[in-house]
């Protein structure tokens, strides 16, 4: 097959696919400023509620690898458009509902959303010139994090402002702007895997084996860590991934072929990705609480929702300057060089977080600090993936590393919502976290960074990248010169 010639016009395009990855990520944190009042709104249980959050986080774990393999089946560009419709009619599905089973239908249909960002990704690897590619890479890499940390303060301010059903009819015109940019300026790139089967069984196994995870690391506080219905749900996570892994391992084209994903480049890369995703949101979910905190606890800053999300949009602002920074940093000193780089402003970040917890300045400075190390690793993350793998599992392989990237930040609310529920103190009648329990949660993201740092550098070089634009040092692997054959 002919190589796909890189486009002149690859502003327009990076923009949309970064658009496109933002869009998504909003739908993450869109009903966060809801969550207390959703019970109401849907006349349904506090419990029930929580599923509006949870479906979506499902929806997307088992749609960002499935897709991936399609785009790289079927063509990226249909894939992408096939994306952004489910956002779009999600979207309209919950702005329409009055209880709970609708909302939760819409809610599960913008998780399938979250595809575009790994498929944006290795798209690039078609259509940029080589000289634009990692800076590229890395903004619509770190497009997952901007959209997560810009949703909560645009949420908050229309759920404040205006009525609820705002945020999701707003969400359906981004969507279906998306949707309008992808048809006109995205190019239709020949799939890089033609003639090859989609893996259904692969497929099944994977959603069992995440669902059971994710659910039992969502839900395990709630109903229990040492319940039947938690450790259950484990056993079966555990016993569906190996029945997976041994069928991907023995299947001609698999959904995600491990042999290349245990390669120590991409493993240890994806591992590192685990980890920089727990570091990101431990932050993300202890600095709201401090600056919602009332006063009389003498910590707590007493913030509206609206004044806390205002507070922590710089974060996403700055991840949106410093990731074509990091771009440049690849092509200077390569990708494992920028991550490692990353991590250590990250963990960096958490100690500062540690010092200025005590103001709201303090907070905002810890977050534009912390999502600058993010705007680095995110971007450094798809360059390594993509050095290691053939042309034809790039989206698979960028949809894997999406992946652990969004299992690392359910396993990091898991674990810091355990400490925070752990350490308590009680303040007018209310049983609160105390001030010793977000510290220890951010010293644990601290040193849960370093250990992503001490993980990236065992990272091997590679020289002769396969598509970014970064620099290696040693020869690339016989697959991978394969595929730019």
């Amino acid at each position: 097959m002919d190589a796909p010639r890189p486009t002149a016009r690859s502003g327009g395009v990076v923009a949309t696919l970064a658009l496109a990855g933002t869009v998504a990520a909003i739908m993450q944190t869109l009903v966060t400023p809801l969550i207390a009042e959703l019970p109401q709104l849907l006349d349904t249980t506090a419990s029930n509620a929580t599923w509006v959050i949870t479906v979506t986080l499902l929806v997307s774990a088992v749609c960002v690898p499935i897709s991936g393999r399609l785009g790289d089946l079927l063509g990226k560009r249909r894939m992408l458009i096939a994306c952004a419709v489910p956002l779009v009619v999600g979207s309209v599905v919950c702005a329409l509902s009055s209880t709970v089973v609708p909302m939760i239908v819409g809610r599960g249909l913008q998780g399938m959303g979250m595809g575009m960002v790994p498929l944006g990704i290795s798209l690039l690897r078609d259509v940029v010139p080589k000289e634009k590619l990692s800076s590229s890479i890395a903004l619509v890499s770190a497009s997952m994090g901007i959209g997560g940390a810009l949703g909560l303060p645009i949420a908050s301010a229309v759920a404040q402002y205006a009525n609820w059903r705002v945020l999701f009819w707003g969400s359906a015109v981004l969507a279906l702007v998306v949707s309008v940019l992808i048809w006109f300026l995205i190019p239709d790139v020949p799939a890089g895997a033609r003639g090859q089967r989609f893996d259904v069984p692969g497929a099944l196994g994977l959603a069992v084996g995440l669902v059971c995870l994710l659910l039992a690391i969502s839900k395990g506080a709630e109903w229990g860590w040492a319940s039947t219905t938690t450790i259950g749900l484990f056993t079966a996570s555990v016993v569906a991934l190996l029945v997976w892994g041994f069928w991907e391992l023995r299947t001609k084209d698999p959904l995600v072929d491990l042999r290349t994903t245990a390669r120590p480049r991409v493993l240890i890369t994806n591992i590192a990705s685990l980890f920089v995703g727990f570091g990101m949101y431990a932050g993300m979910l202890i600095a709201p609480q401090l600056l919602q905190f009332p006063e009389a606890t003498g910590y707590g800053l007493g913030q509206s929702m609206l004044a806390a999300g205002l507070w922590m949009a710089p974060g996403g602002v700055m991840m949106m300057l410093i990731s074509p920074l990091g771009g440049k940093l690849t092509d200077a000193r390569g990708p494992k060089f920028t991550l490692i780089c990353g991590v250590l402003v990250i963990a960096a970040a958490y100690g500062l977080g540690v010092l200025l917890m005590g103001s709201a300045w303090g907070l905002m400075l810890f977050l534009m600090v912390s999502s600058s190390g993010v705007g680095l690793a995110y971007g450094a993350m798809p360059a390594l993936i993509m050095s290691s793998v053939p042309a034809s599992e790039t989206a698979a392989a960028n949809g894997f590393n999406t992946l652990m990237r969004a299992l690392g930040t359910s396993i990091g609310a898991a674990v810091i919502g355990a400490i925070l529920s752990q350490m308590t103190t009680t303040t007018g009648g209310f049983i609160l976290t105390s001030e010793e329990g977000f510290r220890t949660g951010l010293v644990f993201g601290c040193g849960v960074a370093l250990l992503a740092v001490a993980i990236a550098s065992f990272i091997p070089a590679v020289r002769g990248s396969a598509g970014t634009g970064g620099k290696t040092d040693e020869p690339a692997a016989p697959e991978v010169a394969a595929a730019k054959a």
